[in-house]
């Protein structure tokens, strides 16, 4: 890494409600191709590669943790460095904890920090606004990217443009910041010429970061300097100390440094950018037919007419529809007026408030192994797929009130059943007894997929004892 090369630093831990029900809590949006054949966090890595870039630094939640580290391998970015939050406290705190780790090797490294979920279709203009914002921040300045507004947006924060710098050509001092207005508001800000939209992106010297969390954010920038020296290295994570992290404000960086530095700066762009916050967000984003329609998937459209509808696999079909949102996943169908997508996450918030677990899960769990998914549900049994990627391998554990069947549909499993050693092939099964000490592993090279049978009077997750684990799990 050269001392001039830019620190990509991706946050990650958005849920992205507003698109369920593709978006829950165990795989969110930045995890989905939304607008691209790569995921949001591959898309958002891509643009922040290449000669003149670090690493990327990706601050992600523990139960992503793998589902990052296995996508950014996918997407061939190498040698990520993954802090992982014991929990979510806003951006402050992960900024600060990503600031303190470059900064242990060169305090005055530029980071790029940025939402693992944001689209932008221009890159080439992002990376000529890139280089306007590292310019500044390497004198001392905290630079955002302001978009130039084409509409009256009350879902985005706006920035007064103040003078320009004299320092760097194209860059402004950020004279305030404003909430998400209303709408008469947005209508003048929008046409005025000297607001622009907060595009939550920052560019600076990981110094200025922690000179102006000293300042303005103290016990954010304490909490998290002892995080990461309580912090442990596991696997390729770098996993923050818990109690430590836990006294930090849960703040984001707008509120705990931005609106009081005097630092502030922003570059006034022109991106394609979007935050794909919500379903009429990604129908703006997304290439539309001759009727305005966005179509995903195996759907037939007939007399619609600005619509978007998406299938993640059953035919879906529609007719004499307009400004529609209509998504349809394995296990939730989503139908509502495209003006009413900001109000998606109030379907969410009433499931979860009744204890309905596809507010947040999906049938597909991602592992570190690979994933299952459940298939069928009944009294006292249950059936899932399990697929288990080369090398993979499940913890040895047991169960106390279920007995399982695994009969293998492509591949080769490796059973450890007690004292007993197994090899199994495409048709071959095992039962695993009430009780029994089990493991399941793909010795093979090609992905071992098998079908689960789960028999027994309590069928939850949560009856897994795990003796030993490869991947940090307790």
């Amino acid at each position: 890494m050269s001392p001039t090369d830019i620190v990509p630093v991706i946050l990650s831990g958005g849920t992205g409600s507003r698109l369920w029900p593709l978006s829950r809590e165990s795989n969110p949006k930045q995890f989905w191709p939304l607008l691209t054949e790569r995921t949001m966090v591959q898309d958002t890595a891509f643009r922040a590669s290449g000669p003149g870039f670090a690493p990327p630094i990706a601050v992600v939640g523990e139960g992503h943790r793998f589902l990052v580290a296995e996508q950014l391998r996918d997407a061939g970015i190498r040698d990520p460095q993954i802090i992982l939050e014991p929990e979510g406290r806003n951006s402050a705190p992960a900024i600060a904890t990503a600031a303190l780790l470059v900064a242990e090797h060169n305090a005055d490294s530029v980071l790029w920090i940025m939402a693992a979920d944001a689209a932008i279709n221009d890159v080439p203009a992002l990376h000529a606004a890139l280089a306007k914002a590292a310019a500044a921040a390497r004198t001392g300045r905290i630079v955002t990217f302001g978009m130039r507004p084409d509409q009256p947006h009350t879902g985005f924060g706006y920035i007064e443009m103040g003078e320009g710098l004299a320092e760097v050509a194209g860059v402004h001092v950020v004279a305030s910041f404003k909430e998400k207005p209303d709408l008469e508001t947005a209508k003048r800000l929008s046409t005025d010429g000297k607001h622009v939209w907060n595009s939550g992106m920052f560019v600076a010297t990981a110094a200025t970061l922690l000179q102006e969390l000293a300042q303005h954010a103290p016990a954010v920038l304490a909490a998290a300097r002892a995080a990461l020296a309580a912090s442990a290295r596991d696997l390729d994570f770098i996993r923050l100390g818990a109690e430590e992290f836990r006294h930090a404000p849960s703040v984001s960086i707008d509120y705990a440094v931005m609106e009081h530095t005097r630092h502030a700066a922003v570059v006034p762009a022109d991106l394609g950018w979007s935050d794909v916050g919500s379903w009429d967000a990604l129908w703006e984003a997304s290439p539309q037919d001759g009727k305005g329609n966005v179509l995903h998937g195996p759907v037939e459209a007939l007399d619609a007419e600005g619509c978007l509808i998406r299938s993640e696999g059953i035919m879906t079909a529609v007719l004499g529809l307009k400004d529609v949102v209509l998504v349809v996943t394995d296990d939730a169908v989503l139908a509502l007026p495209r003006d009413r997508a900001q109000d998606v996450k109030q379907i969410v918030e009433r499931l979860r408030g009744k204890g309905n677990k596809l507010a947040t899960e999906h049938r597909r769990m991602y592992r570190p192994w690979g994933h299952y998914e459940g298939l069928i549900m009944g009294d006292r049994f249950q059936v899932k797929q399990i697929v288990v990627r080369p090398g993979g391998q499940l913890s040895l554990q047991k169960h106390h009130h279920r007995a399982e069947h695994w009969v293998v549909v492509s591949g080769t499993a490796r059973v450890r059943r007690d004292a007993e050693s197994i090899l199994l092939t495409e048709n071959q099964s095992v039962y695993l007894p009430l009780g029994c000490t089990h493991r399941l592993e793909n010795p093979g090279m090609i992905p071992l997929a098998l079908i689960e049978v789960q028999v027994g009077s309590y069928l939850g997750e949560d009856d897994i004892v795990r003796i030993e684990d490869n991947y940090g799990r307790s």
